[in-house]
């Protein structure tokens, strides 16, 4: 059987990248730190299609505890899809949990990608996909760390993905807007006030997956998002940081 890891997987977009990775016989190793999403994998998916492993992916250990248990498998699909985001002016915010944040989207995403490319390139297959954001394409105040790095995200991926482009091996970035998760739900207490564009995490989810196995490093879903990003190419990024500041202000506060 074909093997393959999300991290975040037992909820919102990683849960659906891990059922098409199932619909196409990959076993998948899910790795999450929520145990209550963890075991509600077993009403959700066939109990021998998957591995779950209960891992904080914002622990700098991680990457290599991960890469220990599972070298040996032939992974040949890694997804990191583990994030999350926090909410207020940043002189304001805890830092521990913003540090975490850095951990797991920046420094952890990128040692983990190092270990299991290597690999791929020893064989010359395999497959990479990293979970960014809209929200990589331009400042966010009152979620400045959260926007920074999953810019990091995007520019890491286009960037190893050139590296690799002469190989037998596609990485891509996703790149969702507003997607129905528990994400708000963690950010925030408020409901989102502006849902004209939030997506379903199926249609992104599947969206994301094809766009890796075609090899597209970039994959924005939704014409809306598009255009939002094309936008922040034509408007002074003055006036985008506040668009985005008065759009975090109506969902969040």
């Amino acid at each position: 059987m074909k093997t393959s890891i999300v991290t975040g997987g037992a909820s919102g977009i990683g849960l659906e990248l891990s059922k098409l990775l199932i619909k196409d016989n990959y076993k998948v190793y899910i790795v999450d730190n929520n145990s209550k999403n963890l075991n509600r994998l077993k009403k959700n998916l066939d109990s021998n299609s998957y591995k779950e492993i209960n891992i904080d992916m914002s622990s700098v250990s991680s990457p290599k505890k991960i890469y220990n248990m599972l070298k040996d498998k032939n992974i040949e699909i890694l997804i990191n899809n583990a994030g999350f985001g926090d909410f207020g002016k940043f002189y304001q915010t805890d830092w521990e949990k913003g540090e975490k944040m850095i951990n797991l989207h920046v420094l952890n995403t990128t040692h983990l990608t190092k270990l299991f490319l290597k690999d791929m390139v020893k064989k010359n297959s395999g497959k990479i996909l990293n979970i960014s954001s809209v929200a990589a394409f331009q400042p966010g105040p009152l979620m400045s760390i959260y926007y920074a790095t999953k810019a990091y995200i995007l520019h890491f991926t286009e960037a190893i993905a050139n590296e690799v482009k002469d190989k037998n091996i596609s990485i891509s970035v996703l790149c969702p807007g507003q997607t129905k998760t528990d994400f708000q739900k963690n950010v925030s207490s408020k409901k989102n006030k502006i849902k004209f564009n939030s997506s379903c995490p199926v249609k992104v989810a599947k969206y994301g997956y094809e766009g890796l196995k075609t090899n597209n490093t970039i994959s924005i879903p939704g014409y809306f998002n598009k255009f939002i990003v094309f936008l922040n190419r034509l408007l002074p990024r003055y006036f985008v940081t506040k668009i985005v500041r008065y759009i975090q202000e109506k969902n969040r506060n």
